[in-house]
């Protein structure tokens, strides 16, 4: 029985991924467990791997594609003893729900008079919308919005996508040709008012003053993740300012008596931004009330600090996570900590490597900021913004005496976290990173 390969999803936010290549060619044999081809996602690049058997029949879509949707068959594996070429022939059945790669194809049948016509694809589910005057529409979900968004009716929308759906590029050009294509006078949302189209973006700049350079997966889901935050989480600020005269003399000291490799390096090198990560993750344990993440339903409590690190990578933003960096040393959160940067740069993170997680650190100290507040990444309910240590003038048992400043802002999310239990969680960083042997014993 031949069996389809599915665009996989490789994380729970991911919608569509680039094919980036194909690692066998079709008429190849292939083993279980053999990687078929390389796909791009938003944050990483991953393998799929082949679940059975058999020859690859046929592929349906070329390496370099870019935006496959999740679940779309890309190809097909003969299994043994079939003929690869008479199934590559028969035609497809796209599956309608939610499938693994290695789902059988359904069995067809050939119209009268049409030997082995292939059989329509069939739509996916989460592209069915409501009857409408008897007649079904099938739509992506970035089509239905926009068309919400514009006031654009559906049903004006010739769609040019598999089997009639409409698409974005149909949306598109039905607003161009605006009001022709149907579009109706809306009421202002209740809502924040959404971004006027790219056409209409373009109005306001003169013809070849710019640049258009398209968006990539990554950028993509940042954009959506974060106005999904900023309009759906409460935000409230925290901001404190904390000493490092004794963290950096701790911190010189530690690096001075790290052993050396083979090579006379240093086998670890403790950054500042290591004993914020130890630091937060202690504060969390302590404060169990602010180790939480919000849900409809219930709240989860979590046992251990996963502490997630924002890594700048080329066209966006990754956040890495520490696991239970409360039970690893500074050495220990330094290395991982640099290990994890490195991959994500390179794409080559798993995704369990960075879902989830309890809070997260986003540093631009390095870059000269002072401080600032950041957006919350979900499903967490903290994060904490840290800026530029310099040295300030401050009173100390009454005289005035010159300090290393460090300023830090905690952006809690209200649902899940109060004012008074962020402003303990705060208290017990600022005091385990001015009295940082604590964070020894």
């Amino acid at each position: 029985m031949p069996f389809n390969i599915l665009m996989p999803a490789l994380s729970p936010t991911m919608e569509k991924g680039n094919l980036a290549r194909w690692l066998k060619k079709e008429g190849d044999k292939i083993k279980s467990g053999d990687v078929l081809a390389e796909i791009e996602t938003d944050k990483a690049t991953m393998e799929v791997e082949a679940a059975d058997e058999g020859v690859l029949a046929k592929i349906l879509v070329p390496e370099g594609t870019a935006d496959v949707p999740v679940n779309d068959v890309i190809g097909v594996i003969a299994g043994e003893g079939e003929d690869a070429k008479t199934i590559s022939a028969r035609g497809l059945v796209q599956p309608s729900s939610v499938g693994n790669a290695g789902e059988p194809l359904q069995a067809q049948d050939s119209l009268p008079g049409q030997p082995n016509a292939p059989a329509p694809l069939a739509p996916p589910r989460q592209a069915l919308q409501e009857k409408q005057n008897g007649e079904r529409l099938f739509a992506s979900p970035l089509a239905r919005r926009l068309s919400k968004q514009s006031g654009l009716d559906l049903t004006s929308v010739r769609g040019s996508g598999p089997h009639g759906r409409i698409i974005e590029r149909d949306i598109q050009s039905a607003l161009a040709r605006a009001p022709a294509a149907g579009v109706r006078e809306a009421r202002p949302p209740a809502g924040p008012v959404p971004a006027p189209p790219g056409r209409a973006v373009r109005q306001d700049f003169v013809p070849g003053s710019f640049e258009e350079i398209p968006h990539d997966s990554m950028r993509q889901t940042l954009a959506r993740r974060l106005v999904e935050a900023a309009r759906t989480i409460p935000h409230f600020y925290l901001a404190a300012d904390c000493n490092l005269d004794a963290l950096l003399a701790l911190r010189e000291a530690m690096n001075a008596a790290a052993p050396r490799n083979r090579e006379g390096a240093p086998v670890y090198k403790i950054s500042v931004n290591d004993f914020v990560i130890k630091a937060l993750a202690l504060a969390l344990i302590r404060v169990p009330d602010a180790n939480v993440t919000w849900t409809d339903e219930t709240m989860l409590k979590h046992r251990r600090a996963d502490v997630g690190v924002a890594v700048a990578i080329p066209g966006g933003l990754i956040t890495p996570i520490v696991r239970a960096a409360e039970t690893k040393t500074l050495s220990a959160i330094s290395n991982e900590s640099k290990d994890l940067a490195a991959r994500a740069r390179a794409r080559k993170l798993m995704p369990e490597e960075y879902q989830g997680g309890s809070t997260c650190v986003s540093n631009l100290g390095m870059h000269g900021i002072k401080s600032f507040s950041a957006i919350i990444n979900p499903p967490q309910a903290t994060i904490l913004a840290v800026g530029a240590a310099g040295q300030q003038a401050i009173v100390n048992a009454g005289a005035l005496a010159v300090a290393t400043i460090m300023s830090v802002t905690l952006s809690c999310d209200h649902r899940a976290v109060d004012g008074v239990v962020g402003a303990k969680l705060l208290a017990v960083f600022r005091e385990l990173v001015e009295k940082p042997a604590g964070m020894l014993v």
